[in-house]
């Protein structure tokens, strides 16, 4: 287990954030100090406050300030099992009742709005990864996409082509389909 909460002071210290949108950051800042063409990385959000109290040894070693402020702690889990699809591996997945929330950074290809409609028709799975991998306006992400028990979502979303954190886009619906997939961990 590692931690990501070695990051600058202004990702943590966003005012106006939610505890939920400064983890996201927090992990995505942690995700770009490793680099592109990394396999998908899995983070329980623990509440930083419960873990003080619950241990503080762990939360002395990973750097908790002693403090009353809401926060959500990423702790990194083991690498995901090689060659298995992420929604199979997902469903695998069941979370003890400390964990407030998960987080998951994947690498993807996107396509700009619009590009739908040069889409090869009657195509296989593989036709179109391939139309998407040589699309000319294709964009490579990395997208951290967390979320708590409760419901609420957070995504990060860093394009390659414009890799720093001032160029983060967040936001909670960017990524719906891979926030439900995180949110069913939970059910």
């Amino acid at each position: 287990m590692s931690d990501a909460s070695n990051t600058p002071s202004d990702v943590s210290s966003l005012p106006a954030a939610t505890p939920l949108t400064r983890a996201a950051l927090e992990i995505d800042e942690y995700a770009s100090t490793l680099g592109w063409d990394l396999p998908a990385r899995l983070f329980a959000l623990v509440d930083s406050a419960q873990l003080r109290k619950a241990d503080p040894k762990l939360a002395k070693q990973l750097g908790l300030a002693d403090t009353d402020e809401p926060g959500l702690t990423p702790i990194e889990q083991d690498e995901l099992p090689a060659g298995m699809e992420l929604d199979k591996f997902l469903g695998t997945i069941a979370w003890p009742d400390m964990i407030a929330g998960c987080a998951l950074v994947v690498e993807r290809l996107m396509l700009p709005p619009g590009a739908e409609q040069s889409r090869p028709k009657n195509a296989t799975e593989a036709q179109l990864a391939e139309w998407v991998a040589n699309h000319p306006k294709r964009e490579e992400v990395r997208i951290t996409a967390a979320v708590l028990r409760d419901g609420k979502r957070e995504t990060a979303l860093r394009l390659r082509s414009k890799d720093v954190a001032r160029e983060v886009l967040t936001g909670p619906d960017l990524v719906p389909g891979l926030t439900d997939a995180l949110l069913a961990t939970f059910a």
